[in-house]
């Protein structure tokens, strides 16, 4: 096509050729390892009870899951990272395998309480990005007409993350009505959606788990030399 195939300004030995054998994952034999977190400290929170309900479906495909409780989990810049409420929520995001998003639609936006779960996960963690190449699913509970305004806000998170955030995703309108007296989904097809968002991150989990580090593997930080990447991606110098 092109007469001359010159490309100077390529680094020819940091260039990745991919192919299907190189994107074969690595078989893994424990349980896929899933991270809820929800965005409401109410003693009755709607987006606590769908994480709920998303865990019991995971765990009953097979899945070990952990639920992040936000209580106590104090502000950014009012703490340092070494409080336990930080280091536990960092910890599980390094343990997790695949997440599950939900929060509570507030002035047309994600809570601040899920928000603060997010600001306090850093870009790196001794140089290693603790979200990249992590499975995500985004969910939204509403209390009134259904909207996908926070859904769409935690795909772009989640992409800032490098996270592999699957095309399906739940917003439960009216979610006071869904819910019966003993605090379980009432059968309806927001509840049949967020069955198929649960068996999506996990065909999307178990696909890409063994082989997560390849995928977000990039040519430009291959290229640059490991003090460069820190001092690019180090927040505290922000």
């Amino acid at each position: 096509m092109f007469q001359d195939n010159a490309i100077p300004n390529l680094q020819t030995d940091k260039l990745d050729i991919p192919s299907l054998q190189k994107c074969q994952p690595k078989i893994s034999e424990h349980p896929p390892r899933i991270l809820l977190l929800y965005g409401s400290l109410r003693e009755r929170s709607f987006s606590r009870l769908v994480i709920e309900e998303s865990a019991r479906l995971l765990q009953s495909m097979g899945a070990e899951v952990r639920i992040f409780n936000p209580e106590g989990l104090p502000q950014t810049d009012m703490a340092d990272d070494q409080h336990p409420k930080v280091q536990e929520l960092r910890s599980l995001m390094i343990w997790s395998e695949g997440q599950v998003w939900c929060s509570p639609e507030r002035h047309g936006s994600m809570s601040s309480i899920f928000k603060s779960q997010i600001d306090w996960i850093p870009l790196n963690v001794g140089g290693v990005r603790p979200t990249q190449g992590k499975t995500l699913a985004v969910m939204q509970v509403c209390g009134g007409s259904q909207s996908f305004n926070v859904v769409n806000q935690l795909r772009i998170l989640g992409r800032w993350m490098r996270m592999v955030t699957i095309p399906n995703q739940s917003s439960v309108a009216k979610a006071f009505l869904e819910f019966d007296d003993n605090n379980r989904m009432k059968p309806s097809p927001y509840y049949n959606r967020i069955v198929d968002v649960m068996e999506e991150l996990m065909k999307f989990t178990l696909l890409l788990r063994g082989s997560k580090d390849y995928f977000v593997d990039r040519y430009s930080e291959r290229v640059e030399s490991a003090e460069q990447l820190s001092q690019r991606v180090n927040q505290a110098s922000i």
